[in-house]
């Protein structure tokens, strides 16, 4: 072949219209597995090269995705959660892999999210990332809705709020590291993390807590919000409330665990000898705290090709729906099992 392969001489040797070729080069799932696998090596065999920017202009497409990150306190000048760090990377893996760039940016409450970018064609859709007050950007998803905004959150599904939104399981989370807990005879808890509305993560890990004790357990809980110092916080508070410390320390996220840790050790109290203290969401650093942390892990890698994929899926007009990714108990030193 002397010319530049074409999209329709893909479609003259494979039998099938110019605008299955289009299809079957996008991955769309309007045309069969046999027709896209067969068109895709044509393609290579003809070497062919898709016109990115002619292919966008006919579809009103930016082949790009925006990013919105929360700002988090943190202990550094990065503003961001460490397990939102670890998605980062797995979202901008899945984004490539499906020929897509990524923009990431910090979510500003003040800003117009759809004007922004839907509408002024920087992005395709949106995906929303971090904790944050659910309470404080009700509103926006409220508007990106009412635009027809394609848009995909990560975290617990709320019924009340618009939106698809992929999280992992949190109440089987924060039930299967408690049942551990109780397997190895802990019998008294505190729970450290918001449970009100504006957190429907850690109230989901709080609700899984509480579904593996019985009457024969006490616990108490303490608020603290995803950082360090809100740890500290609530360790102090603990300690200078109590009588006697409870068994074990069930924080609803590591980055918190990591501040209970802190405290206990400035304190003169050791974990896991003398109260066990286990975490969620297994970010890099709770393999390197002394001693390791045992925590609920979210897949990460996972949690971004399930949110890119479905929001692809949203900008193609297919349904979608809420999912929930399973979790896994890594057990580290920091709950003593081996002691107890």
């Amino acid at each position: 072949m002397k010319h530049k392969p074409t999209s329709f001489d893909i479609a003259h040797l494979a039998g099938v219209s110019q605008s299955t070729v289009s299809r079957a080069l996008n991955d769309s799932p309007l045309v069969n597995i046999a027709t896209r696998q067969k068109v895709q090596e044509i393609a290579r065999e003809l070497n062919y090269q898709v016109d990115k920017n002619a292919s966008n202009l006919r579809r009103q497409r930016s082949s790009t995705i925006a990013l919105l990150l929360f700002e988090d306190p943190t202990s550094d000048d990065s503003l961001v959660n460490p397990f939102f760090l670890a998605m980062l990377g797995s979202i901008t893996k899945a984004c490539a892999a499906k020929g897509y760039d990524l923009l990431v940016s910090f979510q500003n409450l003040d800003n117009n999210w759809q004007a922004e970018y839907e509408d002024s064609h920087k992005a395709d859709g949106l995906i929303l990332l971090g904790y944050g007050d659910y309470r404080s950007y009700a509103g926006k998803l409220s508007q990106l809705h009412q635009h027809n905004t394609h848009v995909m959150r990560w975290g617990a599904p709320v019924e009340q709020w618009p939106g698809i939104s992929i999280g992992c399981d949190n109440f089987s989370g924060g039930q299967s590291v408690t049942r551990h807990l109780l397997s190895h005879d802990y019998r008294s808890f505190a729970f450290i993390g918001d449970i009100g509305d504006k957190a429907p993560e850690f109230q989901s890990r709080y609700d899984g807590f509480l579904s593996a004790l019985d009457k024969h357990h006490t616990h108490h809980q303490y608020d603290a919000i995803s950082s360090e110092e809100a740890g500290i916080e609530a360790a102090n508070h603990l300690l200078e409330t109590t009588s006697a410390l409870p068994d074990a320390i069930v924080c609803a996220a590591d980055i918190i665990a990591v501040g209970v840790l802190q405290q206990l050790k400035e304190a003169g109290i050791r974990v896991p000898e003398d109260v066990a203290v286990v975490g969620f969401d297994n970010i890099q650093l709770a393999a390197f705290t002394t001693p390791g942390l045992t925590t609920v892990q979210q897949n990460t890698a996972q949690a971004g090709e399930k949110l890119v994929e479905n929001l692809l899926l949203a900008i193609d007009g297919h349904p979608t729906d809420d999912h929930l990714l399973p979790t896994n108990l890594v057990v580290r030193q920091s709950c003593g099992c081996d002691i107890k």
